[in-house]
C-alpha cells in the first residue's frame, strides 16, 4: 500500500520531484531522464514508467528562469531516447518472434498468428507505431509486436522517428508554454491526472468496443 502511495505521489507531483532531483543530481539529471524515457519505450517490462506526464513536467521545469535544464538539449536527448527505445524494442521482438511462434499446432503462439501479425503491420503498422506514441502501455508494446510481426524495418523507422519527434516535442512544449501559468502551477497534480486519463481514453474506448462487439453479434 505504501509503495502504491509513493508511486501515485511521484506521478501527481512530478514537478516537485523533478526540482528535488535537479538539486541532488545536477547535470546527471539529463542521464536519468534519458534512461526513464528509453526504458519506458524500449523495455516491455517497464510500461508503468511515466511518459506523457513526465515530458510535460520536464517542459514546465525548463521554462523556469535559471532552470537546470536546457529545453533544446533535453528535447534532443529525449527524442533520441524515444527513437532508440522503440528500436531496441523492435529488435527484441524481431529476435524472439521466430523462436516463440515456432509451432504450427499451438493454439496461441503458432506461425499462422505470426503471419497475420506480419500482414497487419505491413498494412497498418506505420499508423499504429505513430499513434501508439500517445497511448501509455500501448506505446511500450507496439514496437515489440511490430518486431515479432517482422514489419519492414525501413517502414518502421520512418514512423518511429516521426512519432518520437511529435510525442516528445508536443508534450515538452505544452509544459514549457503552459506549465508556469498560475492556474496550472496551483493545480499541477490535476493537470497531470488529466493528461494520464486523456492518454488512456483511446485504449478504454477500444476495450469497450471490443466488449460490445460479441454482445451485438
Amino acid at each position: 500500500m505504501e509503495f502504491l502511495q509513493s508511486v501515485l505521489d511521484l506521478f501527481l507531483h512530478l514537478d516537485q520531484h523533478l526540482n528535488e532531483w535537479a538539486g541532488v543530481l545536477g547535470p546527471w539529471l539529463y542521464l536519468v531522464l534519458f534512461l526513464i524515457v528509453f526504458c519506458e519505450t524500449g523495455l516491455v517490462v517497464t510500461p508503468f514508467l511515466p511518459g506523457d506526464s513526465l515530458l510535460f513536467a520536464i517542459g514546465a521545469l525548463a521554462s523556469i528562469e535559471g532552470s537546470p535544464l536546457s529545453l533544446p538539449l533535453i528535447a534532443i536527448l529525449l527524442i533520441t531516447a524515444a527513437v532508440l527505445g522503440d528500436g531496441v524494442n523492435y529488435a527484441i521482438g524481431n529476435y524472439l518472434g521466430p523462436m516463440v511462434f515456432s509451432s504450427d499446432r499451438a493454439r496461441l503462439l503458432n506461425r499462422r498468428h505470426l503471419e497475420r501479425t506480419h500482414e497487419f503491420y505491413e498494412r497498418h503498422g506505420g499508423k499504429t507505431i505513430f499513434l501508439a506514441r500517445f497511448v501509455p502501455i500501448i506505446r511500450t508494446f507496439a514496437p515489440f509486436i511490430a518486431g515479432i510481426g517482422r514489419m519492414s524495418y525501413r517502414y518502421f523507422a520512418v514512423y518511429n522517428v516521426t512519432g518520437a519527434i511529435s510525442w516528445v516535442l508536443g508534450f515538452l512544449l505544452a509544459g514549457y508554454w503552459f506549465g508556469q501559468l498560475p492556474t496550472v502551477k496551483r493545480n499541477f497534480h490535476i493537470v497531470i491526472l488529466a493528461i494520464i486519463v486523456i492518454s488512456l481514453m483511446p485504449m478504454l474506448v477500444e476495450y469497450v468496443r471490443a466488449r460490445r462487439a460479441p454482445a451485438a453479434s
